[in-house]
């Protein structure tokens, strides 16, 4: 037995969240794709039966009050609300990340007002947020202007109106200052909103402490909700009454069966609302948010800095010297949960580790991709695939 091996054992021996492995439907393989989309919780199948059998089977149109199913978008954010360091009645559940990005960011530029003509956006950012926001500059008249979240302190002045940040970067698992910079964009007099696509779930975030204005995410990653589970929007409480969403529905309206003409926004979350809620998938996500009963947000963080302590280690003992370079920040305090590793044929390395059993991604031109979800990922899953890895590079 190796040394990392043997190390591996003693850190799952005595890993506080070791038995949530059980709440999962896993294989053999080693599973680092958790931060594109999470297992499957073992509770999901039977729960999604019942919404399909029972509830839309038998039950029919009695279950949008019987089944609770018009009330599910609050009632699953207020699920989620403590995962990203929330109170209960300021997150609504559904539509996709783009879609809520696109509210939230309008919304924005909205109660900046007039005076405010420029947007600011990450330019590190995932592209869809991107052209969201390009878009957004354009239906509201302002001007775009990308910028690193390093360089938002010197580009913010009395022309922003808003900035839309990521709290991990996607591709190198950087964790941005959410705090200091919201408390930046605050002094001068804009709104601050977060994607929190790559942080919820893996990292304590403090939406409420910070005082963050708007942040939006999905829930297919480190929540577990499933392939095309939906997103969620985050209003901070104070902001809801002046929040005006540019998709006013009628599931928003504050008499939604009233089928009026005129538009009156209903008050709290619900205004974040548009259509009618995709209850299949949201249902799904409901019973995927069970495997964090009893689960700490900051117990999860502690075991995932130490599975890509551990990682890094590992690698620089089992891969080829200068084989691969590590492009997240070995600092604590600017990592997400997920290693990436810059390697020149990419590509073809991490088809040979599905090939093997460990599962991770690749991201062009030159990057292997790593995530590690707390949940279900143990230590000797993390030496398994460092050494799979090392056998692997030619």
């Amino acid at each position: 037995m190796s040394e990392l091996t043997r190390k591996a054992g003693e850190l799952d021996a005595a890993d506080p969240l070791g038995g949530l492995r059980d709440r999962f439907v896993l294989d053999d393989v080693v599973y680092l794709d958790g931060n594109s989309l999470g297992a499957l919780p073992a509770n999901v199948p039977a729960a999604v039966d019942d919404v399909v059998r029972r509830q839309w089977g038998a039950l029919r149109i009695r279950s949008w009050e019987e089944s609770g199913w018009w009330t599910a978008p609050e009632r699953i954010g207020d699920r989620i609300a403590p995962l990203v360091g929330a109170a209960a009645g300021q997150i609504v559940v559904g539509d996709s990340t783009s879609v809520n990005v696109f509210k939230a960011l309008v919304a924005a530029v909205r109660m900046a007002g007039e005076g405010r003509d420029e947007i600011l956006v990450d330019a590190t950012t995932f592209p869809t947020d991107g052209y969201i926001a390009e878009s957004a500059a354009r239906l509201t008249g302002r001007t775009l202007r990308a910028v690193t979240p390093a360089e938002v302190p010197g580009a913010l002045g009395e022309r922003t109106a808003a900035v839309l940040l990521n709290h991990v970067d996607y591709r190198t698992g950087r964790l941005h200052d959410l705090p200091g910079l919201t408390a930046a964009v605050h002094e001068a007099g804009a709104y601050a909103v977060w994607d929190l696509c790559h942080s919820a779930g893996a990292l304590p975030v403090g939406l409420d402490e910070h005082g963050v204005d708007l942040a939006v995410g999905c829930t297919y990653k480190y929540l577990n909700g499933g392939p095309g589970s939906p997103a969620y929007l985050y209003v901070r409480r104070d902001l809801q009454s002046r929040f005006d969403s540019p998709l006013p529905g009628w599931t928003s309206h504050a008499e939604p069966f009233g089928m009026r003409t005129a538009y009156e926004p209903a008050s709290g979350a619900p205004r974040g609302r548009v259509g009618t809620p995709d209850i299949l998938s949201m249902l799904a996500l409901e019973a995927a948010l069970e495997v964090w009963d009893g689960v700490s947000i900051e117990a999860v963080r502690a075991k995932s800095l130490a599975l890509t302590d551990f990682f890094e280690e590992c690698v620089r003992a089992f891969a080829p010297p200068g084989r691969v370079e590590s492009v997240t920040p070995a600092a604590h305090s600017e990592r997400g949960s997920q290693v990436a590793l810059r390697c020149d044929d990419a590509g073809d390395v991490m088809k040979r580790l599905i090939e093997r059993g460990v599962v991770g991604d690749f991201r062009a031109p030159d990057v292997l991709r790593f995530g590690f979800t707390p949940l279900y990922v143990g230590f000797a899953d993390v030496e398994r695939a460092a050494r799979v890895l090392g056998e692997v590079l030619p």
